[in-house]
């Protein structure tokens, strides 16, 4: 699938607009996968995990079951901030930068550090804009540094141990290669 027409800055803005309310959204609710109304059919959603591996999902069903259901599990107290949108209409492609920030059981909160983000291109899929694909990318060093500290203070859920504890044991989740 490929993006010919561009859209309007406008249409681009609003649908930021839907995209980052329905993240709120998300969070709320501590379920990320009704984003996936957000994909296309045979949209491709990916990211890397570390020097040797990288995780795709390659069509919408997979995107909600892996990227926005496995792959959120245990991340029910987290919230992924916003800081920025730079919008691109003549390539109609987005990049959102974003914080990842754990609510703690204290109340407090542990953001982690570097830079985190999301890099779009969008689609008309039957009049609404879809995205076509997404790719994220944050600096894995300090996601384990950040879980490290969840893990000694002890507030890391039971889903995000158990995802740990799998992960530690040689477990992949679909997608990874």
């Amino acid at each position: 699938m490929s993006s010919k027409a561009s859209f309007s800055r406008g249409a681009l803005e609003a649908w930021v607009d839907r995209w980052l309310q329905a993240n709120k959204d998300s969070e709320k609710a501590g379920d990320w996968t009704n984003l996936a109304e957000f994909y296309t059919d045979d949209a491709t959603y990916g990211w890397n995990i570390g020097p040797k591996e990288d995780v795709m999902c390659m069509n919408r069903d997979e995107i909600r079951d892996v990227a926005l259901g496995l792959e959120m599990e245990g991340l029910e107290n987290w919230v992924y901030e916003y800081q920025k949108t730079l919008i691109d209409s003549e390539q109609n492609e987005i990049v959102g930068f974003w914080k990842q920030i754990a609510k703690k059981s204290d109340g407090t909160r542990d953001e982690i550090y570097g830079i985190g983000g999301s890099w779009f291109r969008l689609t008309d899929e039957t009049g609404d804009l879809m995205i076509e694909w997404q790719r994220d990318f944050f600096d894995f060093g300090h996601v384990q540094k950040a879980f490290m500290k969840l893990i000694e203070s002890g507030d890391l859920t039971p889903t995000m141990q158990k995802r740990i504890e799998r992960s530690l044991a040689g477990e992949k989740l679909p997608g990874y290669y």
